[in-house]
């Protein structure tokens, strides 16, 4: 159970949502282990399928407190409004930004902003932490041209440019991903990054990380009353969650990256949890998955502290946190959307 920005979130899989008087009780097992006043809220987002007392439910309608129902592993599964709400307005708000070519910049630029601090800061940590297993002096070079493109997209006018310094950036940061492997170099290597089909076993990793992540952000914006099809960066497209994609980009290298890094150098994946497919595209088997899949779930558990907020949260819910104060801007709550810093 975790407030956070006056929305209510309920992490575990097995807790039952009841009204009591002007609270919502939360109990597990028939135990009450927590209330919380619904005056003090404006959501309650509830992950897993023990689900809500219609009292409740009808409680949060009449009040105007979004009731959003999720899957035990973070999939968007519906949401409960009252008659009046801003979601309408939130989201025609949005429609008009990503219209304007010049509203539309300013939060691209801070998602790419926040994607290439984040990428930078994986090379600065493994040169800082590795200096002996891994050349260092390769790594800050790297680093220092990505700090320097820092400056270039921060004033960014265009998306065409911006398109081409985060492509600049990208190649940078990847150039030197292989240096980051530490274990098991015989079977994980990384030469280029490619995808459609991924053709070796850390692509792989990877591209399978990043649709977990692009759901996660899916489902995030979908709580908060967002449309995750209609981006300021990624262009409109019939079947893609652009927005999804715009808000995931600051959280590839922190989110997916570092946590395929870590399957392979703790060795929590081996070479024989893949195969190899005719048209030569590599993907997990079901044993490689599975574990792919714990390690996943286990890593959204842990607590973190968020740079911008300063409140303790799960890693899984670092999406919910950027979506809210995404929201927040749209609004005109917040002068200027805070990407994602990880330090």
């Amino acid at each position: 159970m975790k407030r956070l920005l006056n929305t209510l979130y309920i992490t575990g899989k097995n807790r039952y949502l009841s009204l009591d008087g002007e609270n919502v009780v939360i109990s597990e097992q028939q135990e009450e282990i927590g209330r919380v006043p619904l005056h003090n809220l404006q959501g309650i987002v509830t992950f897993g399928y023990t689900g809500a007392s219609p009292a409740l439910m009808g409680a949060c309608a009449e009040r105007n407190i979004e009731l959003t129902f999720m899957s035990g592993n973070g999939r968007f599964l519906a949401r409960i409004t009252g008659e009046v709400k801003g979601n309408v307005t939130l989201r025609k708000q949005q429609y008009r930004i990503s219209e304007n070519p010049e509203e539309s910049i300013k939060l691209a630029r801070n998602f790419i902003t926040g994607k290439v601090y984040n990428a930078r800061w994986i090379l600065e940590r493994a040169a800082r932490d590795y200096p002996l297993r891994v050349d260092a002096e390769l790594l800050k070079q790297k680093s220092g041209i990505l700090y320097q493109s820092l400056d270039s997209i921060r004033k960014c006018d265009t998306s065409a440019r911006l398109l081409g310094l985060e492509g600049e950036a990208a190649s940078v940061y990847f150039s030197v991903f292989d240096e980051l492997i530490l274990q098991q170099k015989e079977e994980f290597y990384f030469r280029e990054r490619n995808k459609r089909p991924p053709l070796d076993k850390v692509n792989a990793m990877l591209s399978f990380a990043y649709s977990l992540l692009a759901g996660m952000c899916g489902a995030a914006l979908e709580a908060v009353g967002l449309d995750p099809y209609v981006g300021f960066y990624h262009t409109d497209r019939p079947g893609r969650i652009s927005l999804a994609l715009d808000m995931m980009e600051e959280l590839r290298a922190v989110m997916a990256d570092r946590f395929v890094l870590t399957l392979i150098n703790r060795r929590i994946v081996k070479g024989s949890d893949f195969i190899q497919k005719e048209n030569g595209a590599v993907v997990l088997n079901d044993s490689g998955r599975k574990a792919f899949l714990n390690a996943w779930q286990e890593r959204k558990q842990e607590m973190i502290t968020h740079p911008f907020l300063n409140e303790k949260l799960e890693w899984g819910m670092v999406p919910h946190a950027q979506a809210m104060l995404l929201a927040r801007c749209v609004r005109g709550d917040l002068e200027e959307y805070p990407p994602f810093f990880w330090k």
